[in-house]
C-alpha cells in the first residue's frame, strides 16, 4: 500500500497532456478519481481506457466558479472527503505585447489566474472542516524567468506562484499543503492556444525535437511524488526540464 492508495483526488483539465498522463498514473497507484475538463468526448474515452479504475468525471470550465464548485461537490457526494486537488488548466497564447492581443490577455487570465482561484475557493471549506489536504497547481518555467513574447503568460504564472505560497502560508496550521509543478517545455497540444502562427511553428519544433522537450508522463511522474510524501512534508515546488532547454 502506498501513500497514495485510497486518497480522493480532483484533477481540473485532465481530458489530455498533464491531466490526463496524471490521471493514469494514480489510478496504477490506487487513487479514487473525480476528472473535469471542458471536452467531455475526451473525458469519457479517458474514463473508459481505464475500466478497473474508481473514477468518475464531469464536464467543467475553470472560469465558472460554481461549475467548479459542482466537481467539489460529486466528490464529495461520491467518497466523503477531497485529499488532494489538482489545478492543471491553462492556456498559452504568448505573442508580443506590441500585437495587443486583448482577448487572449483575457483569457489567460481568466483561466491560468481565476481558475486556479476558483479551485482553491470550491476546496478550501472542506480541506479546512478536514484538517488535511494538498492543493497542487500546474505552473511553469515560465512562472520563474520571462522571455520576449511571454510577458502576460508569465504574469499569470509569477501570479499562481504568488497565490500559492499565500495559500501556503495561511493554512499551514490547518495542516493544507500546497505545491506548484514548472516544467519547462511538454510535448502537449498546449501551443495550439497559441494563435501566432510564428509561436506555434517554435513550439511545435520544439515539440518535435528530441531532447527538447518532456513527456506528460514525466510531469505526472513529479505530481505522483509529491503526492506520495508524508503529510508533514511540504513539497512547495518541483522546476523539471528537458535536459537540453537552455533557460
Amino acid at each position: 500500500m502506498t501513500n497514495i492508495e485510497g486518497k480522493v483526488v480532483i484533477i481540473m483539465g485532465a481530458s489530455s497532456g498533464i491531466g490526463e498522463a496524471t490521471t493514469k498514473k494514480l489510478v496504477q497507484e490506487g487513487a479514487k478519481l473525480v476528472i473535469a475538463a471542458r471536452r467531455e468526448d475526451r473525458l469519457k474515452t479517458l474514463v473508459d481506457s481505464l475500466p478497473n479504475a474508481e473514477i468518475s468525471h464531469a464536464v467543467a470550465d475553470v472560469t465558472n466558479k460554481e461549475e467548479v464548485q459542482a466537481v467539489v461537490d460529486l466528490a464529495i457526494k461520491k467518497y466523503g472527503r477531497v485529499d488532494v486537488f489538482y489545478n492543471n488548466a491553462g492556456v498559452m497564447p504568448i505573442a508580443p505585447l506590441s500585437e495587443t492581443r486583448f482577448d487572449e490577455w483575457r483569457q489567460m487570465l481568466d483561466i491560468n489566474i481565476m481558475g486556479v482561484l476558483n479551485g482553491i475557493a470550491a476546496v478550501l471549506p472542506i480541506m479546512k472542516k478536514q484538517q488535511s489536504g494538498q492543493i497542487i497547481a500546474t505552473d511553469s518555467l515560465a512562472g520563474h524567468i520571462v522571455w520576449p513574447g511571454s510577458a502576460v503568460y508569465s504574469g499569470t504564472k509569477f501570479a499562481v506562484r504568488a497565490i500559492m505560497e499565500g495559500l501556503r502560508q495561511e493554512e499551514r496550521e490547518n495542516n493544507i499543503r500546497s505545491t506548484i509543478i514548472s516544467p519547462g517545455a511538454v510535448d502537449t497540444d498546449l501551443y495550439l492556444t497559441s494563435k501566432d502562427s510564428e509561436t506555434q511553428e517554435w513550439l511545435k519544433n520544439l515539440n518535435d525535437t528530441e531532447g527538447m522537450s518532456l513527456k506528460p508522463s514525466n510531469i505526472a511522474d513529479a505530481v505522483v511524488y509529491a503526492i506520495s510524501t508524508p503529510e508533514t512534508v511540504a513539497v512547495s515546488e518541483i522546476l523539471i526540464r528537458p535536459t537540453k532547454q537552455v533557460f
